[in-house]
């Protein structure tokens, strides 16, 4: 009986991913997109010298702008 079940369940779960994908914007929601290549960026750094994102590729970065207006 419980393979009867599970079979069942399993039928249920094939069919509904065989359905439409889901309408995302009535869920309010948005599909996964992988992420995208930063831009090009290249600023001063405390002694002026240029830092490129490019040179860093490969490392983790943490980019942060702060302005007191």
């Amino acid at each position: 009986m419980r393979h009867l079940a599970a079979a069942f369940c399993l039928l249920i779960f094939l069919v509904q991913g065989a359905a439409a994908a889901p309408n995302w914007a009535a869920l309010d929601m948005s599909p996964y997109e992988p992420p995208k290549p930063a831009p090009a960026l290249a600023l001063p750094d405390l002694d002026g010298k240029v830092a490129r994102l490019e040179d860093l590729r490969g490392k983790v970065v943490l980019v942060f702008f702060w302005s007191t207006w």
